[in-house]
This record gives structure tokens, sequence and C-alpha cells, in this order.
């Protein structure tokens, strides 16, 4: 297995892994970012095509590089994941691209990180900043539907040109959900399953919002819900377990586009889905799951999880394993912690705290890179 050494490596390079990035060039820490992915920003791309960030324009800029595009309140996804790749660009980061981590492990002071393709990449310190949600929940029951269904995750959807004719169902009341939900219904009958948590009652795309209630949610999302608050550490609860309130959406708007609010979807009747209350949807000819993601940190062999699945850190600094930490994960130190205005400064938090041991370095000598 050919090995590689580095001070410190990054593994994801979206915002949470390009804001480490920043801090540590500023530093002047040897590192090298591994991403999955052939392109910088195709975690964006990969999203439906009708995908608008929530955050207006002036408020994406990443450390050290504003973002200057102008259009549109609100950035695309392709628009943001273009703005990633000029960010890149910009500081020429040393990016290793279609690099997949499968395996991270310590073996004595050193960590190390194995790749799909086989690369074995030693480290003194490794910041993960992938995100923990990534692999996408189906429920048991989807099995049961009957086949000519057809089923996706939202991960999966792009357009409503990917359905049947016929009724869609989709599960997840969330913000993915109901933008979906609001699309499809221009074109199939719609049904919308889960609960209603409420909603954020201004319009993001609005004057008002443009220049004052984004400013008030960003610095209540940034300094008020706080892992430190007693606010904060109830809606850390209510964030990691329940589920977040409508940003864009309103629950008047999905109703007058004629879209059918129904209770939670809970198995299926000879091959339909039924919903809680014992209503069975047998005109859905289609479904999307817009279900979450699991908590997938499996790769990680190292002893830092909670009962709960979580890994056990301080504001990303991992307690008990030196040099290593996260960056990006939900509510990692505030709610905004995992969304563009808050991964900056955990990033910085996190690179200030490990530790100066540094091994031998050998540059780079294979993968794609961006320099």
């Amino acid at each position: 297995m050919e090995t590689e050494r580095f001070d410190t490596v990054v593994i994801g390079a979206g915002q949470a892994g390009l804001s480490a990035a920043y801090y540590l060039r500023r530093a002047g820490r040897p590192f090298v970012v591994l991403e999955g992915h052939e392109r910088i920003g195709d975690n964006w791309r990969e999203r439906y095509d009708s995908l608008r960030l929530f955050t207006p324009a002036y408020g994406v800029s990443l450390v050290g590089f504003p973002y200057k595009k102008k259009g549109q309140i609100c950035p695309t996804k392709d628009e943001m994941a273009d703005y990633l790749e000029r960010y890149v660009a910009h500081f020429g980061f040393p990016v290793r691209l279609g690099v997949r981590v499968t395996g991270l492990a310590r073996e004595g002071d050193t960590y190390m990180v194995d790749t799909a393709d086989g690369m074995r990449v030693e480290a003194a310190n490794v910041i993960v900043a992938s995100g923990a949600h990534r692999d996408p929940r189906v429920p048991a029951f989807a099995k049961d539907l009957d086949p000519s269904i057809v089923q996706m995750h939202s991960t999966e959807y792009r357009n409503p040109t990917q359905l049947r004719p016929g009724g869609v169902l989709v599960v997840g009341a969330g913000n993915s959900g109901a933008d979906i939900a609001l699309e499809v219904a221009r074109t199939h009958p719609t049904w919308l399953s889960g609960p209603e948590r409420g909603h954020i009652p201004v319009d993001i795309d609005g004057w008002v919002s443009r220049h004052i209630a984004f400013h008030v949610v960003r610095f209540i999302g940034m300094h008020v819900q706080t892992v430190r608050t007693p606010m904060g550490r109830k809606a850390r609860e209510k964030d990691l377990g329940q589920g977040t309130m409508l940003v864009r959406v309103k629950p008047k708007q999905i109703l007058a586009a004629g879209v059918t609010w129904v209770g939670k979807t809970d198995g299926a009747t000879d091959g339909m889905p039924t919903i809680e209350d014992g209503q069975v949807l047998s005109e859905v000819t289609n479904v999307i799951w817009c279900t979450g993601y699991r908590h997938d940190l499996s790769w990680i062999d190292l002893p830092i999880f909670g009962e709960d699945g979580r890994p056990m850190h301080d504001r990303g600094v991992v307690l008990g394993e030196p040099g290593l930490a996260f960056v990006g994960l939900p509510f990692q130190f505030a709610a905004a912690s995992d969304v563009l205005p808050g991964v900056a400064r955990d990033a910085r938090f996190v690179v200030k705290r490990l530790p100066a041991r540094m091994p031998a370095v050998v540059p780079a000598s294979s993968g794609s890179a961006v320099a």
C-alpha cells in the first residue's frame, strides 16, 4: 500500500473543509484536502435543479474571498458550486479530487487515512469536514410498496421529468420536501407527508429579509443559539432530533399550490403508502423520500462516539484524540455551525487547537489535484 505523510489532512472540500484550509494556510500548516467528488462544488451541483440557497448573495462569502456574483437575491446551487471552485483556485489550495476516504484509525501518534483507491495517508492531525449525514435514510417499509411505484430519495431527485404520470407523495415536510412538493404540484397531484414544524415568518427573498431579517436570524444562529446558552441547548436537541422549521416556503403556499398535506407515512397496504390515520394513498405512482440522512461516521475506527452515536467533542475538537477535529457538524457549537455563515468560526477554533507535531512530509504524487 502506497503511503504519503502530511501534517494535516482535511477530509471534504465543501464550505467547511475549505474554511479549515484557509486557516491552515494562514497558520502556515502543511496540509492536503481529500475530496471524493471529481470536481469542487459537486456536492451542490448534484442536488435538485431548482434549488436556491436560503442565504442572500452577500451572506454566502467564505472567509478571505467575497462572493461577488450579482443576480438573484439567493444564489442557485450551481452558482454556489462555481464560487467554491473559484475559492480553491484563488488560494491555490492543495485539493485531491476523486479521493474517497474509507477509513480513519490511529497507530501511536499518527492517524491513518485509507482511501477507496488503496492509498494510505498518514497525518499528525485530521480535520473531518465531510459531514455526518451523508447516508440517505429511507424507511424499511419502502420495500413493501408496489414495484410499479417510482421511488427516489431527495438526493436522486432533479426535476419532475423523472416522475411517472399520476400522483406524487413527498415524504418529509422539511425544507427540501416543501420545495420539491411545490415544484411537482405544477404537473402532478401531490401529497406532502409529515408534521408542520413552523416556519420563519418573513419572505427571505424580499426587501425586509435582505436588509433586516437575515441579519437578525444570522445573529441568533451564531450568538444566541449556542451550546453555552439554555436556549441554544434546547434548540440543539430539537434541531438534532425533530427537524427544523421551514425557511423559504410557508404552509399557506403549499396549500395554495394544491398540495394535500397529510400526516406521517408509516407503512404500506396492498403495496400503497399508508398514512398514520389509516388513509391509503391509492393514486400515488411516485414517492420522493425527503427523509434526511443517517448519522454515519462508521468509517472512523476510533473510540470517539457517545451512546447516541455522535462524536464526543468540544466545539469540534474531539475529546481524548489530540489532533482530531470536526468542522461542519450540525450544531457543532451553534445553530449556524453547519451552514455558510457559521463554518469559518468553527474552523478557526479547531485549527488553533491542533497540536504542533508534524511528521516528515512526502510531496503529493498521485490523484487529481487542484492547485
